[in-house]
């Protein structure tokens, strides 16, 4: 019993808190994990922060991926797994004042965590990543909001709004293409990722399986990186748009960002 106790002290965290959204005013619940040695060493961790993708939540990594709290010990990272709505998107919502997600994920979810825990407080120890509807909304939020996060990757990523306009109730987010097509074009990150500027200073991953419906955007915004000469990581391997492929996909992620915040110890 003793053993396990002293083993237990130490193991990674996970709680479930609620985070309210004044933008949307109301509370979202959200999962962090934090890893062995937050309880006993001194000084701030660096967050990475997970989105879940089209009707998911906030509990489907931890659900679907226990061992994301041994990668937090591995890597010591802080996870952050906030809501984003069933088909939320990551935007703020040009005809739905309660999908403000873009306001939410963006400011009010990092304002919280900064406030609650030991963090490292500027861009060079935030990162943001996600699967599916969440792959695309940290591209998304990563490159709008570049003075914030300094690392930012997709799985299996929507990149290409246009190509899903009868898919995952996106037009309840954007409304129809015809009145609002000003933002299926600026909110897609196949048409966003043009105002990358070297500036930004973005690490950014990319990663889709070659069996994913997705992968052919995926590829498509690639190729157009390069074209750009956009600074950037490609990984397309063997898979799948499902858990399977995203459980291998994520310890691919956190590598990356844990060797992104190392460069700035």
């Amino acid at each position: 019993m003793l053993l396990f106790n002293a083993f237990s002290a130490i193991a990674a965290s996970v709680d479930t808190v609620t985070i309210y959204s004044n933008c949307m005013k109301k509370g979202f619940r959200c999962v962090v994990i934090t890893p062995d040695s937050y309880k006993i060493k001194q000084g701030n961790f660096p967050v990475v922060y997970l989105l879940h993708g089209y009707s998911g939540d906030y509990s489907n990594y931890i659900k679907k991926i226990p061992g994301l709290k041994q990668e937090s010990d591995d890597l010591q990272l802080v996870l952050v797994c906030p809501d984003g709505g069933y088909a939320g998107w990551y935007f703020d919502s040009p005809i739905d004042s309660s999908k403000r997600y873009e306001t939410y994920i963006s400011k009010e979810v990092p304002a919280y965590i900064d406030s609650h825990y030991h963090t490292i407080k500027n861009k060079h120890g935030r990162a943001i990543a996600g699967l599916s509807m969440g792959g695309h909304g940290a591209l998304f939020i990563g490159l709008r909001h570049p003075q914030f996060y300094g690392a930012c990757g997709s799985m299996s990523g929507g990149v290409d709004l246009i190509s899903m306009y009868e898919q995952f109730d996106i037009k309840k987010t954007l409304g129809d293409s015809v009145t609002n097509g000003k933002y299926w074009k600026n909110y897609s990150v196949m048409n966003l990722i043009e105002n990358y500027k070297r500036s930004d200073d973005l690490a950014i991953l990319i990663d889709c399986g070659v069996s994913d419906f997705m992968y052919p955007a995926n590829r498509r915004l690639h190729d157009k990186m390069l074209q750009l000469k956009i600074p950037h990581d490609f990984i397309e391997r063997p898979g799948e748009h499902n858990w399977d492929y995203w459980a291998n996909a994520v310890k691919y992620q956190l590598f990356f960002f844990r060797n992104y915040f190392d460069k700035y110890k």
